[in-house]
């Protein structure tokens, strides 16, 4: 399962400009100018959360409002929640249209010129 995970994010970050993938803390991540990262796959589960997910790199309030439409499938990560990351569940049955769109909206947001200066 975690490669079918890996494998599907991959598919989705490296179609995007300037992503490259490395380890970063022993879980699959995607980074931009191979040096931002904007989505860290723990496919077996990291801290308390014992189950697959995602952290992708989002702001604040998109965060509290994933979280508030549906807690079951959002959380806040944590050491990178208090940024704006949203944790995303992978277990069960992924919305892998909606994931996509989390990570192309978490490439932006890291890419974006003001703030990668």
């Amino acid at each position: 399962m975690a490669d079918d995970l890996a494998e599907r994010l991959r598919q989705i970050c490296l179609t995007l400009p300037e992503v490259t993938e490395r380890p970063s803390h022993g879980a699959p991540t995607w980074f931009v100018r191979d040096k931002r990262a904007f989505v860290t796959l723990w496919a077996d589960g990291h801290h308390d959360n014992h189950f697959p997910h995602l952290w992708c790199a989002s702001v604040l309030e998109t965060q509290q409002e994933l979280i508030a439409a549906d807690p079951a499938r959002f959380f806040r990560p944590p050491y990178v929640g208090h940024r704006g990351w949203t944790g995303v569940r992978l277990d069960g049955d992924p919305d892998w249209t909606e994931i996509a769109e989390l990570c192309q909206d978490a490439y932006h947001l890291i890419a974006s010129p003001r703030r990668t200066r």
